[in-house]
């Protein structure tokens, strides 16, 4: 199974990105597959943060219409939402410990454990932190055109 992170929402989602349109097909070729694809409830909460934020997009998508992409996307027969399990310190630990994590990049190493718990192979991202933890691949849709 493979994950999508937090930017490929984000892209796919504004129209006024830069990476919009082949990260709107990404998202879009995988809900519509019978394959199984993940998506972190922190790239959930994230997502909903990030394009309703004033200070990041000008003007922010408004809550409702954000909140209707995120049930669209739940609407993908083949999507699987991805938490934490009984598993996930032992996992996060070993991850940030491992990796010498700080900051920011706490977040990245949450969802990579929840992605290896889950038995993710992958992870679509745009975001090169995700190479530092090992367990789990990246892969990034956006440089494949």
């Amino acid at each position: 199974m493979i994950a999508v992170d937090t930017n490929l929402l984000v892209y796919a989602h504004r129209k006024d990105a830069a990476w919009h349109e082949i990260a709107y097909k990404c998202i879009k070729q995988v809900a519509e597959d019978n394959i199984p694809w993940g998506v972190p409830w922190p790239c959930i909460h994230e997502f909903l943060a990030i394009v309703t934020h004033p200070r990041i997009y000008a003007p922010p998508t408004p809550l409702q219409k954000a909140v209707d992409q995120v049930e669209a996307w739940l609407e993908s027969p083949s999507l699987v939402l991805l938490s934490e399990t009984s598993e996930h310190w032992p996992q996060l630990r070993a991850l940030v410990s491992k990796g010498r994590i700080t900051g920011p990049m706490v977040h990245d190493a949450r969802v990579a454990a929840i992605c290896i718990q889950h038995g993710v192979r992958e992870i679509w991202t745009a975001d090169r932190d995700f190479g530092r933890f090992k367990g789990i691949r990246t892969h990034n849709p956006l440089l494949e055109s």
